[in-house]
């Protein structure tokens, strides 16, 4: 007995003398009994969740400081990573040099994030097979999908056309816009380029599709499925749209995110949530009560809970806020 007490005894010293110590309360305080002021003792201090946030479109004439403001309100809200849906810089051109100096614009802003950024093609970005390949140089390529944690992430290409179709567009849209600058005569809505499918829904091509379907069968273990995509594919209701994934996704649980419109939109189709982003620093329509900056921050709980947060409403504490004057002393 008297060798059991004195292993006993060594045992608490080394153990002491390691520095360790039974488990403190996280939450003390000096209320020992009574009433007190707060709701609560149980506090969630493992978070199982995540989150993570999405810009939108920066195109159309981006307005300066904007996506830089998003940026640094991105590092306040610290998200685990970043998303975008596309249209990132102005484009829409075949010189290189001017595509390097905008995307080395777009990339030197983005690298002052603190966490990782996910780029996504637009039609700004990926508007003719050079900028398909100068895509392809710097960023690898236009469609793919991650995964995190148990969440899956498809990243869609809604620019995916034959290298002819996509130069019948990208000639259509530049005669177009040289018709809204004036410089050729004639009506907008009444050009080719105005009248084509592609304009506002874009298009899947065959191989896309049948990566993602790959995808989704090999991940088949997931609890929740995020789509996003520049142009709103499943608006598209023809073989180039999203109805043949959305087929493979009914038995899941997802969400469908994108941009394009400049106005934000929100609805339920079958049974799941799609979002229309607005911008973070687009051009807008003054006359457009949703057309608005904003970032959407995803807490991804037992399922997505999604914020939007309006830009001008959140208000960084570095940035000089002159002081109201009380009514009284006016």
């Amino acid at each position: 007995m008297k060798n059991q007490v004195y292993f006993l005894l060594i045992g608490l010293t080394l153990w002491c003398c390691k520095g360790e110590s039974p488990e403190q309360p996280v939450f003390r305080h000096d209320i020992a009994d009574g009433p007190a002021p707060w709701t609560s003792e149980v506090f969630e201090e493992t978070e199982a969740d995540f989150t993570f946030a999405i810009i939108s479109d920066l195109t159309g004439g981006e307005r300066p400081g904007i996506y830089s403001r998003a940026v640094a309100n991105l590092n306040q809200l610290d998200p685990t990573f970043v998303l975008s849906v596309g249209d990132l810089i102005e484009g829409g051109t075949e010189d290189t040099l001017q595509l390097k100096k905008e995307w080395d614009s777009f990339d030197a802003r983005t690298a002052k994030l603190n966490m990782p950024f996910f780029h996504l093609g637009g039609n700004h970005d990926l508007t003719n097979p050079g900028m398909r390949e100068f895509w392809k140089k710097r960023y690898g390529p236009r469609y793919y999908h991650f995964r995190y944690r148990d969440v899956l992430f498809l990243m869609m290409d809604s620019e995916d056309y034959s290298e002819k179709r996509m130069y019948e567009i990208y000639q259509a849209r530049d005669t177009a816009l040289r018709v809204i600058s004036g410089e050729l005569e004639g009506i907008y809505e009444e050009s080719t380029y105005y009248n084509m499918p592609e304009r506002r829904l874009g298009s899947l091509g065959a191989e896309q599709q049948a990566y993602f379907e790959q995808v989704l069968e090999a991940q088949k273990d997931v609890r929740w499925t995020f789509v996003l995509m520049h142009k709103p594919l499943w608006m598209r209701e023809d073989k180039n749209g999203l109805g043949a994934l959305e087929a493979v996704l009914k038995d899941r649980s997802y969400t469908v995110i994108n941009g394009h419109f400049h106005s934000f939109s929100h609805r339920d189709r079958q049974g799941m949530e799609y979002y229309i982003l607005g911008t973070t620093g687009g051009a807008q329509d003054p006359e457009d009560p949703n057309a608005f900056d904003h970032i959407s921050l995803v807490r991804m709980a037992d399922k997505p809970v999604i914020t939007h947060l309006k830009l001008e409403g959140i208000l960084n504490s570095s940035e000089p806020i002159p002081m109201a004057i009380p009514p009284g002393e006016r």
